[in-house]
């Protein structure tokens, strides 16, 4: 989970350097954190947050497989 929002996040920053991705897994959680550059802070959520959203239904639809429920959270 962990690989693929940091290759959609690099895929979308003008710095693929400084993103970073943390992930802190729970009994029947994921909760996956995203840290870009804040001049790409806007690439990564979107126009009213529609990036920001892909990127959680994709994460979801990802984490049905391995059966845990996993929430994206953009640091700033």
């Amino acid at each position: 989970m962990k690989e693929l929002i940091k290759k959609i996040a690099q895929a979308l920053v003008d710095s693929p350097e400084e993103v970073e991705v943390s992930e802190i897994e729970g009994e029947n959680s994921l909760v996956i954190e995203l840290k870009v550059a804040k001049k790409d802070l806007g690439k990564v959520i979107g126009k009213q947050g529609r990036t920001a959203q892909a990127m959680r239904t994709i994460l979801s639809a990802a984490s049905k497989k391995i059966k845990k429920n996993a929430v994206l959270e953009i640091i700033e």
